[in-house]
């Protein structure tokens, strides 16, 4: 009896991944998609469809389209035609960028319902790839496999572990990464939905300026999804309100009173329930390249490893290209035959993940690196840099966000 409930308390799996976010749900779609079994440890007892919505650029739909999910999320949503940026201190339009027919570029951009995106992962994933109420409680090494500690007392080993947990990672901790520090900035987001068609043209509408950065887009022609960054030390903001709704609206109407009717009338609309606040954490850019995303089989994937301010509006974006890299890069190591007699599961594993590591270590730093400057020149109530912002700065930051968006991450296929 005693045997059997050891046996019962430990298992093993060829692949965990520890989060059940963008992250984790899409790296296990795409080892799905190349025949690769993993597991899903989600310490919530249902999928987490935490914050309202999120923009998706160019890159983060080429990484859906490898995962074969692009056309479904695309019926959702409606493309986002160009960007609209005005000065968050008096309104005046700043610059206008056409996403469509721009050189010889094409930007795709849709802002989608995080509800939408996490459930259309999870319905593409094998029964009972998700295991839900599974928290971990710590990480052992045994030999060259892992042990999966969960809080229920049970013990997974496993050859390989991704750690998909988010800001405050288990798996990060365990690597010996730094943890996320406060960026000195909070986020107010919210999304509105119409009874009829709201009527807006499919544009991202920025405003920056004044210790603010705020923003709304289109998800699709009945609703909305907006934004409002920005730094407690230099805007007056009440502590207290953070777990005040009422008092949060109240705050974003203010600061937009005097800037955009548009945007008045959007947050004026939001209900209570459709508002959340969030303080912005990064880890620190040298931390990436200098510190251990990777130790032997364990890594992290996502805002695991790179963590950022939303400025670049690339936090689901980057961590949708981690999935499927790391997914191609783990298929190539344990797909192909062994060619060379020492290179056993163990090491294939290992060179897999390294060579994962190794292309998306100077990604993952500038992206935080990019985001935060963007975030801090967009924001900034400096005379100086406004004067710049309103004459080339923000044209300089939107370039550089459709220039990092710009990137393929390739097909699932195994070479």
């Amino acid at each position: 009896e005693i045997r059997k409930n050891r046996e019962i308390m430990e298992t093993e799996e060829n692949i965990v991944i520890v989060g059940a976010g963008i992250a984790g749900l899409a790296t296990s779609l795409a080892l799905h998609r190349l025949g690769l079994r993993s597991i899903v440890l989600e310490s919530a007892d249902s999928l987490r469809a935490t914050g309202f919505a999120l923009a998706l650029w160019t890159n983060a739909w080429r990484a859906l389209d490898a995962l074969g999910i692009g056309d479904s999320l695309r019926q959702r949503s409606l493309s986002i035609t160009g960007l609209r940026s005005f000065s968050a201190d008096s309104g005046a339009p700043i610059k206008e960028v056409s996403f469509v027919g721009n050189n010889s570029v094409e930007y795709e951009s849709r802002c989608v319902r995080r509800k939408d995106l996490l459930e259309t992962l999870a319905n593409e994933l094998p029964q009972g790839a998700i295991r839900y109420s599974s928290k971990v409680d710590s990480i052992e090494e045994s030999g060259p496999l892992k042990l999966v500690h969960l809080a229920d007392g049970s013990t997974i080993r496993t050859k390989a572990l991704i750690g998909c947990d988010g800001v405050k990672s288990v798996v990060a901790n365990w690597l010996g990464l730094q943890k996320p520090v406060y960026s000195g900035r909070s986020a107010i987001r919210g999304f509105v939905e119409y009874p009829e068609k709201h009527g807006y043209q499919p544009k991202f509408h920025a405003y920056f300026g004044g210790g603010v950065r705020f923003g709304f887009l289109p998800i699709d022609e009945k609703s909305l999804y907006w934004f409002c960054t920005f730094t407690p030390s230099v805007v007056h903001f009440d502590g207290n309100a953070k777990q005040d709704p009422m008092k949060l609206k109240q705050f974003v109407l203010n600061k937009a009173s005097n800037v955009s009717k548009e945007l008045s009338t959007v947050i004026d609309r939001t209900t209570l329930d459709c508002i959340s606040i969030a303080r912005l954490k990064l880890r620190l850019p040298w931390n990436v390249l200098l510190g251990n995303i990777l130790k032997n089989n364990v890594c992290v994937v996502g805002d695991a490893l790179h963590p950022m301010t939303p400025d670049l509006g690339q936090g689901g974006c980057s961590a949708l290209e981690d999935s499927v890299v790391i997914a191609k890069c783990l298929g190539e190591a344990l797909i192909k035959p062994i060619t060379e007699q020492e290179d056993d599961e163990f090491t294939k594993i290992r060179k897999g993940l390294e060579k994962y590591a190794k292309e998306r270590r100077w990604r993952s730093f500038t992206f935080i690196s990019a985001a935060y400057l963007s975030g801090f020149i967009q924001e900034s109530d400096n005379k100086i840099i406004s004067f710049l912002r309103q004459q080339f700065l923000a044209g300089v930051t939107i370039s550089v966000t459709l220039r990092i968006a710009n990137f393929d991450c390739g097909r699932l296929t195994v070479s």
